[in-house]
């Protein structure tokens, strides 16, 4: 049975330069699907995409007319259609109490996860329809956190902005359904850039530091590591492919067993 997409399928990869992101692509590339990546043009200057993939296009995803033509440019590509989407986008805030996080912070982290899902799923659901018009079975992967169903002080803003991406996905599920299906994959701490603020970043940004002691993380977690981005690829896949045609509106945990909801 094939679990994964089919070879040839259409995919867009928002925040694709980032360390899942760039993983997830390259195993796509693999599989011989079509790839678009988008992200912010330092990411995609200071890790750019890998041979093989389609299109990489800059994007600042929360700015809704750059959205639109940044999808604009991917029906071009694409001949109208998409049969995948997945939004990787977001990042944290500093670590601090709500009562010491200003509401430029709060909105810049809020708008990095949420905004940008909202905005990049609005805009790619026409190809995703055509898509389904045309007999494929098109899905979307949105990325929430372990911390959207058991937060932790100091990251207020990044949790609440992730819940807001469970309940907004499976609000999707509903809506687009049968045609579309939309999951959300939450993975637990990852080894990437994310942890020192995210790729496209300039380093003298207030989120540019180190916020993660990943030893004593992996001593947390039951299979006793910490994740790596290869951990993310199969479930991204799986839940974009016709293993999970019947999945729909759910969020799928990976984190080794460190939770448990």
């Amino acid at each position: 049975m094939q679990l994964a997409p089919e070879k040839g399928a259409r995919l867009a990869v928002v925040g694709g330069c980032g360390g899942i992101g760039r993983a997830l692509v390259q195993a796509s590339v693999e599989l011989g699907l079509k790839v678009t990546v988008l992200d912010l043009p330092r990411s995609l200057e200071e890790s750019p995409p890998g041979e093989g993939v389609d299109l990489a296009l800059p994007l600042d995803a929360t700015d809704e007319s750059k959205v639109q033509k940044a999808f604009a440019r991917v029906a071009d590509e694409f001949g109208g259609r998409l049969d995948g989407l997945v939004n990787l986008a977001g990042f944290p805030n500093r670590h601090v109490p709500f009562s010491e996080l200003s509401l430029a912070e709060w909105d810049e982290t809020v708008n990095g996860s949420l905004r940008t899902t909202y905005l990049c799923c609005r805009a790619a659901l026409p190809l995703l329809k055509e898509a389904a018009q045309m007999g494929g079975k098109p899905a979307i992967v949105n990325t929430a956190s372990g911390l959207a169903v058991r937060t932790l002080p100091g990251l207020s803003a990044y949790a609440a902005s992730k819940a807001a991406v469970v309940n907004f996905t499976k609000t999707l599920a509903l809506e687009l359904a049968p045609q579309i299906r939309a999951n959300t994959v939450a993975p637990g701490a990852v080894d990437t850039r994310f942890h020192e603020g995210g790729t496209g970043r300039p380093p003298d940004h207030p989120n540019a530091v180190q916020r993660m002691d990943r030893q004593a993380y992996a001593k947390l977690v039951p299979l006793g590591r910490m994740a790596v981005p290869d951990d993310m690829i199969g479930p991204i896949l799986f839940l974009l492919g016709p293993g999970s045609g019947f999945v729909n509106g759910q969020v799928l945990h990976v984190n080794g067993g460190g939770l448990m909801p």
